[in-house]
């Protein structure tokens, strides 16, 4: 990691979108097994059967605690505290005083201990929130944290073990486990329960779309653990779910893994001084702009207003009880011209210039993917995350896009870089195309499972 702050990385560049759009992000993969069997039939087994996901290595931990951690976190997010206590999680999120989006993460509220508290997921927000606990400590508050970075950054196991088990055969599975009915637990609530005798938390959420449970523990219990979930699950046909299957969970769950972070204005000059440049990420896509304003989103863009409440002051609330009032934008599943796919996988075997390199299952070629969605010639949002299902054997992508456009309605995703990027992921030579694609809700199932199919 190179010692060089965003401000001095901006400085160097000339200006915030140079620098995005030009810095490699590493190509990631999660540190799990590509593919266990295949991963079409991974990803199929969450909507068909059950599906085992090992979440203990790909994301980054912020461990908190402290007398005055609470006050912090409520300063500087949308969200409530007024009812969290141990047993709870939330979907934390932050804003800058224009109210755009820092990013989001999951919260965890396991018990009143020193650590007791753990921020998951992508490293914008947790970064964020590490940057304030010190910013506390340094003026003499009562706050502390410890950082774990995902496998592919820390030495040694992790802290936990993290399976989360998901389908419509999920509780099947489950009465198994426990030899009767699956544990009473509310959505986004912690149980207390024992699997193969070890003690483990169960945290009642979805994903992919699917209602089930993550469960989580020391690590010394992992093979316990998933080895008791996997041998109930072989009679119901339960799957491990390999890496390539696991990064297309959010397509399906209606959840934007990276928005890219509004930090680019005066309120966050001090932070971006003290971030390394390389954690700033890297912009993929054909949205280009000069203003870096262009890029960013509000909680309402992405789905995340159930996440606001104004009953506490927080850095950016008049901002978005602005914004709050007349959203402009709203998150939908874009469901991709499947001749158009076609034709852009078809210019890879053509003579002349092709299409940009479109991957199976997931195509991302930065941090942050950000394709420009047309209506008529006119910017009408952003496509973010795309990608490949194959139970429905369709292709999408996650986008923003202006709230008076319906679902049903098509639009264009603009595909390949134009001027094309220094990126070493995106291909040196390729040439622009539009993707006509057919806007469906965020999460798609239903819509996507009735109407749009009836209507092929």
């Amino acid at each position: 990691m190179t010692s060089e702050s965003l401000a001095a990385a901006i400085a160097r560049a000339g200006s915030p979108v140079t620098l995005m759009r030009n810095q490699n992000w590493p190509a990631f993969t999660f540190p799990v097994a590509p593919e266990f069997t295949n991963w079409r039939d991974e990803q199929r087994a969450w909507n068909s059967t059950v599906a085992l996901m090992d979440q203990s290595h790909h994301m980054t931990q912020l461990f908190l605690g402290g007398a005055d951690l609470i006050p912090l976190l409520s300063s500087i997010s949308p969200n409530t505290f007024g009812t969290f206590r141990p047993g709870v999680a939330k979907q934390l999120i932050s804003v800058n005083k224009d109210g755009y989006l820092i990013g989001d993460g999951i919260l965890f509220y396991n018990e009143d201990a020193p650590e007791g508290l753990v921020l998951i997921g992508h490293h914008l927000l947790i970064d964020w929130v590490r940057f304030n606990v010190e910013k506390a400590q340094a003026a003499g508050k009562d706050v502390h944290h410890r950082l774990e970075g995902n496998s592919h950054m820390r030495q040694g196991p992790p802290t936990f073990y993290r399976y989360e088990l998901q389908g419509p055969n999920a509780d099947l599975v489950m009465e198994k486990v426990f030899g009767g009915p699956a544990p009473d637990i509310k959505f986004f609530h912690i149980g207390d329960v024992e699997i193969a005798g070890r003690p483990v938390k169960a945290l009642r959420h979805g994903m992919a779309g699917q209602p089930g449970f993550e469960f989580y523990g020391p690590w010394e219990d992992n093979e316990i653990v998933l080895n008791a979930l996997m041998d109930a699950g072989a009679e119901h046909g339960i799957r491990r779910v390999g890496a390539k299957a696991y990064s297309a969970t959010p397509l399906e769950s209606g959840w934007v893994p990276t928005p890219f972070p509004a930090i680019f204005d005066e309120d966050f000059a001090e932070y971006r001084e003290w971030l390394p440049a390389d954690r700033a990420g890297s912009i993929g896509g054909s949205l280009y702009s000069e203003d870096i304003h262009d890029y960013y989103m509000t909680p309402y863009d992405l789905g995340l207003g159930r996440s606001v409440r104004f009953d506490h002051d927080f850095h950016g609330r008049e901002a978005l009880e602005k914004l709050a009032e007349n959203p402009t934008r709203r998150k939908v599943t874009l469901l991709w011209n499947a001749n158009d796919v076609a034709d852009v996988v078809r210019s890879q075997m053509e003579p002349g210039i092709p299409a940009k390199f479109l991957d199976f299952p997931k195509a991302r070629y930065g941090l942050y993917q950000m394709d420009e969605v047309l209506q008529d010639g006119r910017r009408v949002g952003i496509s973010t995350d795309a990608g490949y299902i194959a139970y429905d054997q369709l292709y999408m992508s996650l986008a923003t896009l202006d709230a008076d456009i319906a679902d049903g309605e098509v639009v264009e995703v603009v595909w390949g870089e134009d001027p094309i990027s220094q990126k070493h992921s995106v291909d040196a030579q390729h040439r622009q195309v539009r993707i006509r694609a057919t806007v469906a809700p965020a999460p798609y199932h239903e819509y996507a499972r009735t109407v749009y199919r009836a209507d092929d």
